[in-house]
């Protein structure tokens, strides 16, 4: 026990440092919220790696591979089809160099597109760091079962992130990424092989486990969904797995503003290559280290309680003269729940900031009045994470809905800015409205009560992104096509 709070306790202070380290470079607007433009490609691929990978991986996909196996690499996937596409994008992205995805959308479409995107973000991103703070505060419970619960966990994590975040802005957390993306990365390749010799090898795994388990679809079933289920819907469930996570990937905000903060497009383009092969391997990774933990421990507690068995397995699969190993998994995960809460949180706080506050209650605003609005609005929102953190049950399905909204409101929108000029304002309006709106509306007692079962318990990613594509598609063939000074800023990007 000491040595798991000795790990931690180093982890929290180092990261403590690096952010008071950048402090004394956050002078403006643009150090805060975009680092100065100044990012090389090396801390981006470590910024964008952690901020990818958090509790929707490390919990909510874990989760998935301990119940169904290798098919939970369907919701990785998704990520993986979204960076080849990345790839061509962010040379755009950092030659349009704002500060948020709001910016974008009012200079290609209208001031209407950035409020709705401002609430989009704040529904998404503080949903994302709520599972965050579930997943820190269920690890600080394993770690220390008789003095901390999982909800005072939760608490403890918030001041922590909330803390973090606010001292430097964005230049604290990608630095702070660097040290958490090379500590997280190392250990789950060490921490692997290990795991999977205590269980016997590779083949013993493979016998404890259903043959589904190894499969292409598995047996994927979600939530409440009947045993029954043919194959052509168990396709179904894994594209909704897939495509929330590809779209929210393609549109991700929090990606666009590292882009905006890289020096310049060459290192926003050679950052997505680290990306791309840093998230194959450490997505594989979880997911591998979670089935071998579905072998060594099919029952007890973790079968309970099936999120948290990436922690389960470092504290009980790892022992003796491997503790060190042990506390350091565990370690390195609550660090990694640490950085992406950090990144989700911080993103929304932007948004209040540079698309509310200085676009219309200040413009004037200095330096110093924007920085310290920026880091109330991190304390507010950090707040309102938590509350909804202490309402939430299940990591994968508040995931897979907070991903719905992204992929379905902003991501069409933000794509048709770059990649289709006759997309119009009143077009994006609607498509950004109906996709949040159907999200939202979709888990009420309505829609259940209203619908056939097979259809009210699907998730809601098909209903609003084909509602939101119609929208853009439909109203910009019918309306008049945006001027040239609306295209200019994406035809030179």
């Amino acid at each position: 026990m000491n040595l798991y709070a000795i790990v931690l306790a180093v982890i929290v202070l180092t990261l403590l440092a690096v952010s008071l380290g950048r402090l004394g470079k956050v002078k403006t607007k643009a150090d805060y919220l975009v680092a100065g433009r100044s990012l090389p490609a090396f801390v981006l691929v470590f910024t964008l790696l952690s901020s990818w990978i958090g509790s929707g991986s490390l919990l909510g996909g874990a989760e998935n591979a301990y119940k169904h196996g290798f098919a939970a690499l369907w919701q990785g996937g998704g990520g993986w089809a979204g960076l080849l596409l990345i790839y061509f994008i962010a040379p755009r992205a950092r030659k349009f160099a704002q500060f948020t995805i709001p910016d974008l959308l009012e200079t290609r479409y209208n001031q209407t597109a950035r409020l709705l995107g401002v609430i989009a973000v704040l529904f998404t991103y503080t949903a994302i760091t709520s599972y965050q703070l579930i997943g820190g505060g269920d690890i600080l419970h394993l770690i220390f079962p008789t003095i901390v619960s999982p909800v005072l966990g939760r608490y403890i994590l918030a001041a922590f992130v909330i803390l973090f975040t606010a001292i430097a802005g964005m230049s604290s957390v990608a630095y702070m990424d660097v040290a958490i993306g090379l500590l997280t990365t190392i250990t789950m390749l060490i921490a692997l092989p290990v795991l999977i010799h205590q269980a016997g090898g590779w083949s013993a795994v493979h016998a404890a486990l259903p043959a589904t388990h190894f499969q292409f679809l598995g047996d994927l079933r979600l939530f409440n969904r009947d045993i029954s289920t043919p194959v052509g819907r168990d396709t179904q469930t894994a594209l909704e797995l897939f495509l929330p996570t590809c779209l929210l990937m393609l549109g991700n905000q929090s990606m666009y503003q590292k882009f905006f903060s890289a020096k310049s497009e060459k290192d926003a383009t050679r950052a997505v290559t680290g990306w791309i092969i840093g998230t194959v391997i450490l997505e594989t990774v979880i997911v591998a280290i979670a089935v071998t933990g579905s072998a060594l421990f099919p029952a007890g507690e973790v079968h309970d309680h099936p999120r948290e068995i990436l922690a389960y397995t470092g504290l009980h699969g790892l022992t003796g003269p491997l503790a060190f190993l042990e506390a350091l998994l565990v370690g390195a995960i609550f660090a990694k729940i640490i950085s992406t809460a950090n990144n989700y949180l911080f993103s929304p706080a932007t948004n209040l900031v540079n698309d509310i506050f200085v676009r219309y209650l200040k413009p004037e605003a200095s330096n110093k009045q924007i920085l310290i609005v920026s880091r109330l609005m991190v304390v507010l929102l950090g707040l309102w994470a938590l509350y909804q953190s202490l309402h939430t049950e299940s990591v994968l399905k508040k995931s897979l809905y907070a991903y719905t909204i992204y992929s379905a409101a902003l991501t069409p929108v933000i794509l048709a800015a770059f990649y289709w000029k006759r997309a119009t304002a009143s077009a994006a309006v609607a498509s950004i409205a109906a996709g949040t709106f159907i999200t939202i509306f979709w888990d009420t007692p309505f829609v259940h009560r209203t619908f056939p079962t097979v259809i009210a318990e699907r998730d809601a990613i098909f209903p609003a992104l084909l509602a939101s594509l119609f929208c853009l598609l439909v109203v910009s063939l019918a309306t008049k096509p945006p001027s040239e000074a609306q295209l200019k800023p994406f035809a030179e990007a």
